[in-house]
């Protein structure tokens, strides 16, 4: 009995399903050519951010450090140990500086932090026109800095600004608000305040229609109101989301410039708005003292490095 022959379709081919030809030389080459073609553009895309973080990155934050164990006196730079840093922490200004940026810090966050969750949580209930309201609540971050602080600064005027025009209209006494120590700091937060609520409202809004229906329908069964729902379902679920937002916030509010230097000078009346960076600001550009200003820098540099170990970690848990 003879053995069975293997049959293909056409002359020199093998069947169907069968091993395959081994591609030839050309084809070989044709894909180890766009392979490189396709990993060099790929390197070069990320060789160049990394450039770019590099240079504007951390290039200032190692330049920094040397500074601040240095000293520039008419052109020479020669090494001052740790003196820049007791001249720093011996300098009156330094405890004002940091009193003034831990309170705007945590006036900020009664009401940035807390306005925006409560608008956003008044937004998540219109079931009309919510994309206009959103845009209507995100409109100040658009504006440019300078600008949202300026039209501040023309409603705080003692003589016709809005703000008193109101008070008038109350019969309320009129405020000086830039030029009152007691009120200047609140006047710098409210207008911070306006300023970047946009954002944050968003975060806020896109977390609470990720909530599930049937939670606010369970609480409502078992008899709870408004403010219980919102204790008992709406914070927990967004419980990651707040914590995130609330060291963001710290993060970025201690690092506050603009507003204090624009509406009342930086230093403010008696002292009562310089910040830390505004501080940093004195040493480098009013002082010349550019070691002082890049101590100042790495000590707010340590305060900081601590809340973003902090956000990291729960970013990571987030993930996880």
């Amino acid at each position: 009995m003879s053995a069975p022959t293997l049959t293909t379709g056409k002359a020199g081919t093998a069947p169907p399903g069968g091993p395959r030809p081994a591609p030839g030389p050309g084809s070989a080459r044709e894909e180890f050519t766009r392979a490189v073609r396709r990993n060099v553009s790929a390197h070069g895309f990320l060789i160049g951010a990394v450039l770019c973080f590099s240079f504007f990155s951390w290039y200032p934050m190692v330049r920094e450090f040397l500074l601040a164990f240095q000293r520039t006196e008419d052109g020479r730079t020669t090494w001052a140990g740790w003196s820049n840093l007791s001249y720093v922490l011996n300098d009156p200004a330094f405890g004002q500086a940091w009193r003034n940026t831990l309170l705007f810090t945590v006036l900020a966050l009664l009401l940035g932090f807390a306005v925006p969750f409560v608008v956003a949580v008044v937004l998540n209930e219109f079931r009309h026109a919510q994309g206009y309201l959103r845009l209507l609540v995100y409109l100040p971050v658009m504006l440019p800095p300078v600008a949202s602080v300026l039209l501040f600064k023309y409603f705080y005027d003692p003589g016709y600004g809005l703000f008193n025009r109101i008070l008038e209209f109350l019969h309320l006494p009129a405020q000086q608000w830039l030029q009152d120590p007691g009120t200047s700091m609140l006047s710098v937060v409210i207008a911070s305040t306006w300023m970047n609520m946009g954002g944050a409202t968003l975060i806020y809004l896109a977390a609470l229609q990720g909530i599930p229906g049937e939670l606010y329908e369970a609480a409502e069964l078992d008899g709870a109101g408004l403010l219980r729902k919102i204790w008992h379902v709406t914070v927990p679920q967004t419980r990651l989301i707040l914590s995130l937002l609330l060291l963001m916030q710290i993060i970025a509010t201690m690092q506050v410039f603009t507003e204090p230097f624009l509406l009342t000078n930086g230093a403010g009346p008696e002292g009562s708005t310089t910040t830390v960076v505004y501080l940093i600001y004195q040493y480098a550009f009013n002082f010349n003292n550019y070691g002082g200003a890049a101590a100042l820098g790495l000590l707010l540099l340590v305060v900081l490095a601590g809340f973003s170990a902090v956000y990291v970690r729960l970013s990571r848990s987030s993930e996880d």
